[in-house]
């Protein structure tokens, strides 16, 4: 196991429970009726959900409430409700201590939403797929019908959209910058991240009496202020950014006092200039505990793309637990104050929370109604949390953090038997054993102080830190015994891969193709233009080739016919029409025909949504002059770049024949193997049915000319 790293913090563990009672009661209870039989007059807590309420540890609600719930508390769920009037939020009666919100699994936008703005059909998180079941913009709605439900409780919210919004950000639904959720809400208190270390603070601070205006020095969580507390230091963000590419910074405290002379803007939308007490450079490192950065305001980045993109790249900069600042942004009259990220849960506080009484089941009063996203997960497991991939487009980093929590060997396994034991309808296949990314399990910095100290976004790009640790031996281990509990037939590995983990180790690739696969692996080189990849922090398409090439020698001497799925995202900042046709020829070079394609979509706080909206890389220092970055904005420009990652489709010929004879490439248009689409007046059937994606292949069949 790997080393941890030198934090100091209470264990979710010492806690002394609040109230004696059992925890271990079937379900949360989301009525009056069901409160009375467990001989309950009131919930100490009431969770309200954008989802539907399943007692699973992948659904948010189901693992807080279980958290709290072995905490002593005794926590309420209300699911999904109608959003119209308060009546809903009375349904469980005046919490004692708070009002927790959170939108679901999902962003609700997201939820809503296509990447092309229009309305979706369904809903996975709601009973049969139904759409409509939750608000645009869930935790906003939520938290003000709590306040009106009952004036003077506490409301904290959470979820990735809450997490994703706690500061000014671009909102691309609207295609403007909106303020942090915080003021708009009009919550007490907002937590980011995975939040089991501080909701369980909390909860325990307001039972002993503190009120949650005094709550103020809880890691991961954010509130209003309107100025700064005795004892803190104040210095302007634009100190803190020094010149050169972000991941050349190799010490945190190696910054140069010329940063001082940083050329971006300090005025206000109104053009006035901000207070800043200046603290030089040189004194950070004595005084980084009770430092606070000073983003530009709300007002400013709204105004400024320029300043926008300075936040972003800033508010980054600041997400490692261990060296990580407070920030401040003032939105009005009044300031949003984000304390340093909570420190990540160790293995056995990991074990804990995925080793509570879940039912692993929906709530019995949905009756038969199917739940699609529990039926996609209802056989997995989560292995572990966090990214330290930091790709530019997800947002995984910003919200579980960069740092790897792993559960241990034994827990994982624990799960598993309770799987085959207690699920209905289990038939010995386990769907996923993973997290965010499939392979990063156990794997972390070599040195605790290191990784402590670093500030690069990403372990892994432009290439792989020579202070990660890689070693898969961990993961195979877990594999190997996980495939031999009894009644287990099959292991799926569903979650992504990083292949460029995965090929320094070929015993893991050989482990994975031997036993893991069904056939298809879903892989995720994104592009193929070097110039692209760059702005998603991905690496070269050289590495996807290398493991693709690892990966079919692998299945085939286990005697198997097994093919790559790779996937693409079309439109994606720093992409131009060029880049989009040389992947489209390389797909075609390959054989590979996708069905389903993605198009960017810029979420709340992520680097390339800074990148779509300033027109700069935050990947470097921002200034007026600094590197520009081309989006495809435009629909027509965006159905293009989707186009021709389905170059094959006969719907889309005519708009990738007019786009080639734009770009002087007719050559592309023809009958020969060389071309990416026939002629005009080509006939086609139109009729013709949707195919499975086809594998990355040789293709047999003799082209018909």
């Amino acid at each position: 196991m790997t080393a941890q790293p030198p934090y100091h913090v209470r264990s979710i563990l010492s806690w002394p429970r609040y109230r004696s009672e059992p925890p271990a009661i079937p379900q949360l209870p989301m009525t009056k009726s069901e409160m009375d039989k467990l001989g309950w007059d009131c919930c100490d807590i009431i969770i309200i959900s954008g989802d539907a309420y399943v007692d699973h540890p992948s659904f948010g609600m189901a693992v807080i409430g279980r958290t709290l719930e072995a905490q002593g508390f005794r926590v309420g769920i209300i699911s999904q409700p109608d959003w119209k009037s308060a009546d809903d939020f009375r349904a469980l009666g005046k919490p004692n201590l708070f009002f927790g919100v959170t939108a679901g699994n999902m962003d609700s936008m997201v939820n809503h939403y296509t990447s092309e703005r229009r309305i979706r059909s369904d809903d996975a998180y709601t009973p049969d797929g139904a759409a409509g079941k939750r608000p645009d913009r869930a935790v906003t709605v939520y938290a003000q019908r709590c306040r009106e439900a009952f004036k003077g409780v506490p409301v904290i919210i959470g979820s990735i959209e809450a997490s994703l919004r706690r500061i000014a950000h671009y909102d691309y639904w609207s295609d403007t910058v909106r303020r942090s959720v915080l003021p708009d809400s009009k919550a007490d208190m907002l937590v980011f991240g995975n939040a089991e270390r501080q909701i369980i603070e909390i909860a325990h601070r307001l039972a002993n009496g503190e009120s949650i205006k005094a709550i103020t020095d809880i890691r991961g969580t954010a509130f209003m202020r309107r100025e700064i507390p005795s004892g803190w230091s104040e210095v302007d963000s634009t100190e803190i950014d020094t010149p050169g590419a972000l991941i050349e910074h190799a010490d945190p405290y190696a910054m140069e006092d010329s940063a001082a002379n940083a050329e971006c803007s300090k005025g206000s939308a109104s053009g006035q200039r901000e207070e800043i007490i200046r603290i030089p450079i040189s004194h950070l490192k004595l005084n980084r505990a009770r430092t606070v950065i000073r983003l530009p305001s709300f007002e400013a980045v709204k105004e400024d793309p320029v300043l926008y993109a300075h936040a972003s790249r800033l508010m980054h900069l600041e997400t490692n637990p261990g060296n990580a600042r407070a920030l401040v942004q003032k939105h009005g009259a009044r300031d949003v104050w984000l304390n340093p990220p909570a420190i990540p849960l160790a293995t056995e506080e990991m074990d804990a929370v995925f080793d509570l009484p879940y039912s692993r089941v929906p709530h019995s009063s949905y009756g038969h109604a199917r739940i699609p996203a529990y039926e996609m997960i209802k056989h997995s497991v989560n292995i572990m949390r966090g990214c330290f991939g930091g790709c530019t487009f997800c947002s995984i980093t910003e919200h579980e953090g960069r740092i790897i929590q792993s559960r241990s060997e034994s827990s994982i396994l624990r799960e598993i038997e309770n799987i085959r034991d207690k699920t209905p309808g289990f038939t010995g296949i386990i769907s996923d054993l993973g997290g965010p990314t499939a392979n990063m399990y156990r794997l972390a910095c070599k040195s605790p102080d290191i990784e402590a100290a670093c500030r690069r976004p990403s372990c892994v790009f432009p290439g792989i830190c020579k202070n990660l640790n890689t070693d898969h031996t961990p993961l195979i281990h877990l594999y190997r015994k996980a495939r031999s509990i009894r009644g287990i037939k099959r292991i799926f590995i569903a979650s992504g891969l990083r292949y460029d983990l995965a090929v320094e180790s070929p015993e893991y690739i050989e482990e994975l193709a031997t036993y893991h696969v069904g056939g298809y692996l879903k892989i995720a080189p994104e592009h193929t233009e070097n110039k692209t990849l760059s702005k998603m922090m991905k690496p070269g398409i050289e590495s996807f080739e290398r493991f693709r090439k690892m990966f079919e020698q692998a299945s085939k001497k286990a005697g198997k016919k097994q093919y790559l799925i790779p996937y693409f995202i079309a439109a994606h900042p720093g992409t131009s029409d060029e880049d989009m046709l040389n992947l489209a020829l390389w797909l075609k070079a390959n054989h590979f025909k996708p069905d389903q394609v993605q198009a960017f979509l810029p979420s709340p706080m992520a680097t390339a949504s800074a990148m779509y909206y300033s027109g700069k890389n935050p990947l470097r220092k921002i200034r007026k002059n600094s590197e520009a970055v081309f989006t495809p904005k435009r629909k027509k420009q965006r159905d293009l770049h989707k186009a021709l990652l389905r170059y094959h489709d006969p719907m889309n010929w005519n708009l990738i024949r007019g786009a080639l004879k734009k770009m002087g490439r007719t050559d592309l248009i023809g009958n020969g193997p060389e071309c990416l689409v026939p002629p005009s007046g080509r006939s086609v059937r139109m009729n013709h049915k949707l195919q499975r994606p086809q594998p990355l292949r040789k293709n047999r069949r003799k082209r018909r000319q």
